[in-house]
């Protein structure tokens, strides 16, 4: 009887444990799912309000951007990119002229093109000298830029600076004519996207905008 007793307490004992065991694991799912959801809805708002915090206009969400030129799939891709691309912009680019504001993201793979302009791995870095280059998809953002003119003004915002540069060369080349990246010893922007604008299918040629550096202001810090 004592035998069967201890049995029953021992049982009852690694019960409790078992019981308590699966309410920290359950608590501790909930946390998890807690603070994922909230740093992924942060991030979300953190780059859907990117361009209203550095330009003081519209965010680039999908109720705010204008498709009117956008190719039905990029429309779709680029609703499908910002749910999943999370990382914070780099700087926001804007042509009035044309009525061009895109957020500028690292890299330049199908993702971070869906979702904006892609700044050019191993080209000078936003704020820095040297040739700054942005990629953009020709039938999503940068499809205005069949409209761009040379002596059009061209502006990179970010949190510290506004740098504004005006456009002198409009070119048309083939893919591997990279030289167009080529670093230099004034301050350049060089936008690259995919041509004939309306090509159906893979573009076969690259159409690329070159700026030269005008101005730089820093900006005003929101705080008080």
């Amino acid at each position: 009887m004592l035998t069967m007793i201890k049995q029953l307490d021992r049982f009852s004992s690694k019960l409790q444990i078992r019981l308590w065991l699966a309410r920290i694991l359950r608590v501790s799912g909930f946390v998890c799912l807690a603070v994922y959801f909230l740093f992924r809805g942060y991030c979300s708002l953190w780059n859907y309000a990117a361009v209203e915090a550095l330009t003081a206009t519209n965010n680039t969400d999908s109720n705010s951007v204008d498709f009117s030129l956008w190719d039905s799939k990029r429309i779709q891709a680029y609703k499908d990119a910002i749910i999943k691309k999370v990382d914070p912009p780099l700087a926001v680019l804007k042509i009035d002229r044309i009525g061009l504001v895109v957020s500028v993201y690292e890299g330049a793979d199908d993702l971070t093109l869906d979702r904006g302009a892609g700044h050019i791995p191993d080209t000078a870095q936003i704020g820095g000298g040297g040739n700054i280059g942005i990629a953009g998809h020709r039938d999503g953002f940068f499809r205005g830029l069949k409209d761009i003119s040379p002596s059009d003004e061209i502006q990179l915002i970010t949190n510290q600076s506004t740098y504004t540069y005006t456009i002198n060369e409009i070119l048309i080349v083939k893919p591997e004519d990279l030289w167009v990246l080529d670093s230099k010893q004034q301050p350049t922007l060089t936008l690259v996207t995919c041509y004939p604008f309306y090509f159906v299918g893979h573009a076969p040629q690259r159409y690329i905008v070159k700026a030269v550096l005008k101005t730089t202001e820093p900006r005003k810090s929101s705080k008080k």
